[in-house]
């Protein structure tokens, strides 16, 4: 429910204001963007950003915007009121996502510095592993963590998320180029065997350390 909701949250919240924040000039350009493109203002069927339409941008831009709170959900699942959890997320997505984006992806300063996120290494992965860990923190421990044992709820329903995601991947990683070209094949090659290879790793210590894969 809080990863389903809160995905709902921030699909409505980028097309609001989000876009504009992370992909408009704004003021202090090298950190935010401005509010020039709020609610999509000026945005029609004929703009292109790069080589595509600019509607299937800001829809690839928002799967990021809207995934990212589940991978901070993680670190106080079940822990955290329902409300507070929305209105912690709301601001988030405002106040660090969006000039995050905007540093990274929308022109600003890090990418003045020549920095390349290709698919979120910064902007959804970093960003939201710190958020998650001042979280969890703040949160403080499960009660019984490291008494009780806390298996996964279901093996198998972790199963098939592992293989969505790794499908989905390959739309994140390889659209990034926004262009079928060599370095969008190149990211679907590094795809596969980077995470074959994790996969192989992980059995392997588990392997080892508990002797059963």
């Amino acid at each position: 429910m809080q990863v389903f909701v809160t995905f709902s949250m921030m699909s409505v919240i980028w097309v609001l204001w989000g876009y504009s924040l992370a992909f408009s000039e704004g003021p202090y350009n090298d950190y935010v963007g401005g509010l020039s493109l709020a609610f999509l203002s000026g945005i029609t069927g004929d703009s292109i950003s790069g080589t595509i339409p600019e509607f299937v941008f800001v829809t690839f831009q928002l799967t990021f915007f809207a995934l990212t709170p589940a991978l901070i959900v993680g670190a106080f699942a079940e822990r955290i009121k329902f409300s507070s959890l929305l209105v912690f997320l709301a601001a988030w997505g405002t106040l660090v996502y969006a000039p995050i984006c905007h540093m990274v992806w929308g022109g600003g300063i890090i990418s003045q510095m020549g920095a390349v996120d290709f698919a979120g290494g910064t902007v959804v992965h970093i960003n939201a592993g710190i958020a998650a860990l001042v979280a969890a923190l703040m949160v403080g421990k499960r009660i019984g963590y490291g008494k009780e044992a806390m298996p996964p709820h279901s093996l198998t329903l972790t199963m098939v998320g592992a293989s969505l995601l790794w499908v989905g991947w390959f739309g994140f990683n390889g659209g990034s180029q926004l262009e079928a070209t060599g370095l969008a094949a190149l990211a679907f090659v590094n795809t596969m065997l980077a995470t074959a290879a994790a996969t192989l790793s992980w059995i392997a210590f588990e392997w080892i350390l508990k002797s059963k894969p």
